[in-house]
């Protein structure tokens, strides 16, 4: 099983830093190579540099929940979610589509584990 994984490019999982505006404060986000890499996917559907899509998930996450406790964790449950919602198919694989463009509630209606407070992992 292990050599699934430990089989995967070092460049993926070796981390990098980024310097991003939020607000016109510049801010530094550390996040593995794989992590950057699936936040460009998701910023090119919609028109979007990386750093123009963190500042607007960071805007949308303050509107949302007042707060944010760490950034960095949530671009990585970001970009997991992205991938686990393009294999259930509630993002089309169809990269022209931008993602903006999607009707939330029915993209949120295919994820096909729980996401919220359960572990899909069952553990023994």
């Amino acid at each position: 099983m292990c050599q699934v994984f430990i089989n995967a490019d070092p460049h993926l999982y070796e981390c990098r830093a980024r310097s991003v505006r939020l607000h016109g404060v510049a801010t530094s986000i550390r996040l593995e190579n794989l992590f950057w890499n699936v936040l460009d996917a998701i910023a090119q559907r919609d028109g979007m540099s990386v750093p123009q899509l963190c500042t607007k998930l960071y805007d949308e996450l303050i509107e949302a929940r007042g707060e944010v406790d760490n950034f960095a964790s949530f671009l990585r449950v970001c970009s997991g979610r992205y991938l686990a919602l393009l294999l259930s198919g509630g993002i089309p694989l169809d990269a022209s589509i931008p993602i903006a463009s999607l009707n939330a509630q029915r993209v949120l209606a295919t994820e096909t584990w729980p996401m919220a407070q359960r572990s899909p992992l069952r553990v023994a």
